[in-house]
């Protein structure tokens, strides 16, 4: 650990309210697991917050999402586009805005850690698809999205401490990434427990860098293949928990093969156009 007791002190007494969930996309991700949500409902929800509702539009109106018609309204892309995929797009365009900080180093990071949070995303969905897991599709873009919400939360929490001068605290880039290797995941589980995200996604942010995995797992296979990879495609500026040491375990239990990596690379790319 190359940071001091106090801060890890400090962290653990913020609260776990700090803003790493918009409301609306997580009533929308809770809802999820009522099989018999209406779509009317699902509108409903989103329309509660005007500004998400027009990142969503627009998010389903990309070159990613938008088919051979546009969607004219919230209620027109639900329809397109499902519950699932919805909610998706709504929990993406929330976690954009939250990556934000008027401190420049914290900013700066946020504005990384979204990259690599998006390119997760957008490469699991790919993967889910070309390893023939395509009922996965959603539930992995979810999962890659969310798998480093720790640090997220630790990035509000050092913020707050730096602001409130409680302790003395060098916010320099080398304290952030050790804070990260050293918290990230047992902070991201536990505000996913906290805030009752749905188990599937708490148990990718506890393993996706677990020594060993259960490889018939799926979903957890597909988000450490992905977050593997984005070191080698430069979407991962700050690897300095490098774990596992390769991803041979993993692409042997989805049975991946070369043609899907190229698919992948490029997919996850798409994160920075």
């Amino acid at each position: 650990m190359g940071f001091s007791l106090d801060l890890r002190y400090q962290i653990c007494l913020q609260p776990i309210d700090l803003p790493v969930f918009n409301p609306v996309a997580l009533e929308l991700l809770q809802l999820l697991s009522d099989p018999t949500v209406e779509i009317d409902r699902v509108t409903e929800i989103i329309l509660k917050d005007q500004a998400l509702a027009i990142q969503v539009l627009r998010m389903a109106n990309s070159s990613a999402y938008v088919g051979r018609t546009r969607s004219e309204t919230i209620k027109d892309a639900v329809n397109r586009l499902g519950s699932k995929q919805i909610t998706s797009l709504a929990m993406a365009a929330s976690q954009a805005a939250l990556h934000t900080s008027d401190l420049s180093i914290v900013n700066a990071v946020m504005r990384d850690l979204w990259l690599h949070s998006h390119a997760c995303a957008l490469g699991c969905r790919s993967l889910a698809v070309s390893s023939g897991h395509r009922e996965l599709a959603d539930q992995a873009y979810l999962a890659g999205l969310l798998h480093d919400i720790g640090k997220l939360y630790l990035l509000k929490a050092m913020e707050r401490i730096w602001l409130a001068r409680e302790i003395e605290l060098d916010l320099d880039l080398e304290t952030l990434l050790d804070v990260f290797s050293d918290m990230h995941v047992e902070q991201g589980v536990r505000i996913m427990n906290h805030w009752d995200i749905p188990p599937l996604y708490c148990a990718v942010a506890a393993h996706h860098h677990a020594e060993t995995f259960d490889a018939s797992d799926t979903l957890l296979a597909i988000v450490r293949l992905v977050n593997f990879n984005s070191m080698q495609y430069n979407l991962n500026l700050y690897p300095r928990l490098v774990q596992p040491s390769d991803a041979n375990s993993e692409i042997l239990a989805l049975q991946v093969d070369e043609n899907a990596l190229v698919v992948l690379e490029a997919d996850m790319q798409a994160a920075c156009a």
